[in-house]
């Protein structure tokens, strides 16, 4: 596994211009003490440009939130990998639970936007994770190395890329699983990747997200194959993901 681990803020809908306040008090912080970890905002898609010409030249990276299968053509309100890459985003968040249960995103879509932002030059996070009705049947590993096959397409291989375990029940919520609950699937997300790519999956980084706060950070990033953390609500305010990021 990459040693260096990956710190990326999920705004979700989230932030007007005036919010890139946060994004700058960011950036700034990381400037004076620079971090051990890669740090990367994905704020919504009208932000991204801004967000670029603020950060130039700054320690913090910028990603998409979702991005369409397609290249061009008649799809109104969707926005190409292409266009994220354009506005300046070098990663895009992929296959998150939220657009799998509100969009009836399936494994397949999700592979097939893998394959549409590689060739854009983004650097896809793939999410998976259970709902809670499959961890209390004791499905949760079955559940996600399922998505982890059917959500990476072979293009992956000797790309950069990261995978996102993030149980559905704990996002958003308050509510975590148990650290050791977080070692087993992230031990078994690392099987089917290498299963799925072979192994040079082995270096690609595993984030664990599901409310990380900075008073959590520490002790879910110091669990074996936990490569960084996809943050929510705490990316929202710099202090707080800043917590998290220096506990990486």
């Amino acid at each position: 596994m990459s040693t260096q681990k990956l710190i990326a803020g999920n705004w979700k809908m989230n932030g007007l211009a005036a919010d890139l306040v946060v994004a700058r008090e960011l950036a700034e912080a990381l400037a004076r003490e620079p971090a051990a970890a890669r740090v990367a905002l994905c704020p919504a898609a009208t932000l991204i440009a801004q967000m670029n010409w603020q950060l130039k030249d700054s320690a913090v990276e910028i990603g998409g939130q979702d991005c369409s299968p397609e290249t061009s053509g008649a799809y109104t309100g969707d926005v190409s990998a292409a266009m994220l890459k354009d506005a300046g985003a070098g990663l895009v968040i992929l296959g998150h639970s939220e657009r799998r249960a509100g969009h009836g995103e399936t494994d397949a879509d999700v592979a097939a936007k893998v394959e549409a932002a590689l060739p854009a030059g983004l650097e896809p996070i793939i999410c998976v994770g259970e709902t809670l009705a499959e961890r209390q049947a004791g499905r949760a590993v079955e559940v996600v190395a399922g998505q982890v096959m059917a959500s990476l397409p072979e293009s992956l291989n000797g790309k950069a890329f990261a995978v996102a375990y993030e149980p559905v029940w704990a996002i958003g919520t308050g509510l975590t699983p148990t650290l050791e609950q977080i070692e087993e699937v992230h031990a078994a997300v690392r099987a089917a990747m290498v299963a799925r790519l072979g192994e040079g999956a082995r270096t690609a980084p595993i984030l664990y997200g599901g409310s990380v706060k900075p008073n959590n950070a520490a002790e879910i990033l110091a669990v074996p194959e936990v490569g960084g953390a996809l943050v929510g609500g705490a990316s929202l305010n710099a202090a707080d993901f800043l917590g998290i990021i220096r506990a990486a």
